[in-house]
Formats: structure tokens, C-alpha cells, sequence
């Protein structure tokens, strides 16, 4: 059986950040979609960052999924250097609860997008469920998947009961 190939890139700004986006990771397992994650900086490593956003695509990679936390500056760091989509997790600081890294995230110039999710886990999980659903306009398995997965949460939803 041919191994499938590496389809997201997940960046982090820095180690800490992994609790917020084990979320992201546990979401593509779960469509069977291969990842890569790595700690990068856009003001740390920016020579590096940028020489693995420009090989991203040659190298099969079809969304990058980037989260930072204070400047947040890595998802537009990602998203100037290449044409892929680029979505943007803002993580949750102590200073500011995240609302530093949402803005810095979501205020982007014009021609230069990145989809921004919500600030930590939550949005860690979006923004993979958001990839998977942008690789599923080329890929008819996982646009059924995606299917099957939304009737799950209709049908959970619909069973739960409240007594109070």
C-alpha cells in the first residue's frame, strides 16, 4: 500500500504553544490526513521560516496552519512568502488573553490573506477542520467524510437529553 503523502504543515512559534494545537493534530488523524508540525519563528528563525514556506508546495504540502501568540506575526510572515492558504491560530497569552495575537493575526494588508480562527484551542481545531474541508473541493473522500461527519454531530446533538 503507497504511504500517503505529508498534506499540512503545522507551524508554531513556539514549543509552549503545542497543548493549544494538539487539538489541530487530533482532528487530521481523525480524517486520515498526514501532518508535519514545527516550531518556527517569524522573528526567531525568520530565515529558516521562510525557506520552509517557499518549499511547502514542492514539497506537498496544500495548507499551512500557523499559530503564534504575542506579535503573532508568523501566519503573515507564511502567508507573504507563498500562495498556498495560510490559516492563522491566534494563542492565548498570559498578558492579554490571546486578543494581542488575534489582532496581530487578523489584521492583515490587503493581497496578503490569512484565514484567521479563534484564539487557542478551539481555533487550533478549526482551523484543521477548515483545511480538511479546502482539500476536500479536490478530494471526494474527504468531501464524504466531512458529510459523515457533520451527520455524526446532527444525530449526537439530536439525542442529547436534559433533565433539569
Amino acid at each position: 500500500m503507497k504511504k500517503s503523502k505529508v498534506r499540512v504543515a503545522i507551524l508554531m512559534g513556539s514549543k509552549s504553544d503545542e497543548d493549544q494545537l494538539k487539538s489541530c493534530g487530533d482532528v487530521l488523524k481523525a480524517f486520515g490526513i498526514r501532518y508535519t508540525t514545527k516550531v518556527l519563528s517569524a522573528h526567531r528563525t525568520p530565515k529558516e521560516t521562510v525557506r520552509f514556506v517557499e518549499k511547502a508546495k514542492t514539497n506537498g504540502i496544500e495548507v499551512i496552519i500557523a499559530a503564534a501568540g504575542g506579535a503573532a506575526h508568523l501566519a503573515g510572515v507564511c502567508a507573504a512568502h507563498t500562495d498556498l492558504p495560510v490559516l492563522g491560530v491566534p494563542i492565548e497569552s498570559k498578558s492579554l488573553k490571546g486578543l494581542d495575537s488575534l489582532l496581530s493575526t487578523v489584521q492583515m494588508p490587503s493581497g496578503i490573506p490569512v484565514g484567521c480562527l479563534a484564539i487557542g484551542k478551539m481555533g487550533a481545531s478549526n482551523a484543521a477542520h477548515l483545511a480538511v474541508r479546502i482539500m476536500a473541493l479536490k478530494d471526494q473522500k474527504l468531501a464524504s467524510q466531512i458529510k459523515q461527519h457533520k451527520a455524526k454531530m446532527r444525530r449526537d446533538i439530536l439525542a442529547t437529553k436534559v433533565d433539569f
